[in-house]
């Protein structure tokens, strides 16, 4: 069978016009099935009501247009006359759902006759058509559907718009500068993965303790997210290193300059064009330790999970399925999930630490060297079984990365897990919990995990 004809580069979907015919609805249908059962749409049940209830009502001809407030009414069960600016949950999720279409088309799925896409500043899909084979003629681009009003349109353009744009020459610069060394950090990352998941301790395999203190996700069907923070990371510019470069060997390669501090002095000053943030660097070495020990465990225990990194998580992905959040003071979803229960991490004046809630509750901040080096650091391991987002959660903190690495060994160890909840009492596994735990740290390794205090409700 002939592929598809593209339609007619004029033909748009308005109301009154007809959908398309049978074999390009079909094509559509199919290619919106792939995007919905793939890893970037399947754990995020309200991404997938709203693709989908917007390409159906565009392939049904609807007379009525893809408004944001009509949106908001029949997926979201707001009322039908409600504002839009005081309540942006469709702006929201359509963002979410352009995200997850972007990763889904870079992953490069299998070839298909269309790719669907939802341009910003619109609610409406759009289908662009692949290149048909042989000598047919060469296709049009797209149907594009109904826009939304036009003030909603600008003004999800405008929060959309970057708050600036870096020079082409620099940001081309940039992308060279650090092209091979993302390859080399990749590999090296994933090497560093599979050696310590092959090495991790089998704590989880036939252990009661640890089997009920992670039952509750394997009530659902739902793959476990594992979510790690991503902070923003400035690195030198190459005019900066070449600036203070003191021999001509120096910082020609990739890994020099990845790894060799330029030769400044205190008292040398920068300009905030000498650094330059660089989106793929971030995640710290303890919650990336941690994310591997937790990911091994889950997969002994036959439980899929999904390591989502940074801003490739929102809190509707939270609302969906369960999840572990990883890290305390970068990840803000730890913050907002333990500001108001027994333990919580609080800062003041530039300090952080552990405060248990309440009058004489007690005082946990990490310990330092005479060179700055950490000797000792404290975390909270956060059991939720009905959180915020109506889901089991279970949190892995520490004030610094240490502690982090630290939590997530409590909660995969059996050992370690038993001795913490000795003091629990009866009935802990159907109960929330917290432990605050506390590691040493030496030569910039935790050592073993202990529980110093815990609390159930």
């Amino acid at each position: 069978m002939q592929p598809p004809t593209a339609p007619n580069e004029n033909q748009q979907i308005h109301p009154g016009v007809p959908p398309p015919d049978g074999l390009h609805k079909e094509a559509i249908l199919r290619e919106l099935d792939s995007i919905l059962s793939s890893s970037f749409f399947r754990t995020s049940n309200r991404s997938k009501q709203f693709l989908s209830y917007v390409v159906q009502h565009t392939l049904e001809g609807s007379q009525e247009p893809l408004k944001e407030r009509t949106i908001g009414a029949k997926l979201f069960q707001r009322p039908a006359g409600y504002s839009t600016g005081d309540d942006p949950v469709v702006r929201v999720q359509a963002g979410e759902v352009r995200r997850r279409l972007e990763q889904y088309h870079h992953a490069a799925p299998s070839p298909s006759p269309v790719r669907i896409e939802l341009p910003v500043g619109s609610y409406a899909p759009e289908f662009h058509w692949a290149p048909p084979l042989l000598d047919e003629p060469a296709p049009v681009e797209q149907i594009p559907a109904e826009r939304p009003e036009p003030e909603s349109a600008k003004a999800e353009l405008a929060r959309a718009a970057p708050a600036s744009i870096a020079p082409i020459d620099q940001v081309a610069k940039r992308n060279q500068l650090f092209a091979r060394p993302r390859l080399m950090l990749g590999f090296a990352l994933a090497l560093t993965v599979a050696l310590l998941a092959a090495f991790i301790y089998r704590a989880g395999n036939g252990n009661p303790t640890v089997n009920q203190f992670w039952s509750p996700v394997l009530a659902t069907t739902e793959p476990v997210l594992i979510c790690l923070a991503k902070p923003t990371v400035y690195v030198p510019s190459l005019e900066l290193l070449q600036r203070y470069s003191k021999s001509p060997g120096e910082f020609t390669n990739e890994l020099q300059r990845l790894t060799q501090p330029p030769p400044m002095q205190p008292q040398d000053k920068l300009v905030w064009g000498d650094m330059v943030g660089y989106a793929d660097y971030g995640v710290a070495a303890g919650d990336a330790y941690a994310a591997v020990r937790l990911s091994a465990l889950l997969g002994q225990m036959g439980k899929e999970s999904q390591v989502r990194i940074g801003s490739h998580y929102s809190f509707a992905d939270l609302r969906s399925s369960p999840a572990i959040v990883v890290g305390a003071f970068n990840n803000r979803w730890t913050l907002q999930m333990t500001s108001n229960l027994h333990f919580a991490f609080v800062e003041e004046h530039g300090d952080e630490m552990i405060r248990e809630q309440g009058p004489g509750g007690r005082v946990w901040r990490p310990k330092f060297g005479p060179h700055g080096e950490v000797m000792e650091d404290f975390a909270i391991v956060t059991r939720l079984l009905n959180s915020k987002t109506g889901q089991f959660v279970v949190s892995t903190a520490g004030i610094l990365a240490d502690g982090t690495q630290a939590a997530a060994e409590l909660v995969t160890s059996s050992r370690y897990l038993e001795d913490a909840l000795r003091t629990a009492g009866p009935g802990w596994a159907k109960k929330n919990l917290q432990f605050v735990v506390q590691t040493t740290v030496t030569d910039s390794v935790p050592g073993p995990p202990q529980a110093v205090a815990i609390y159930t409700w």
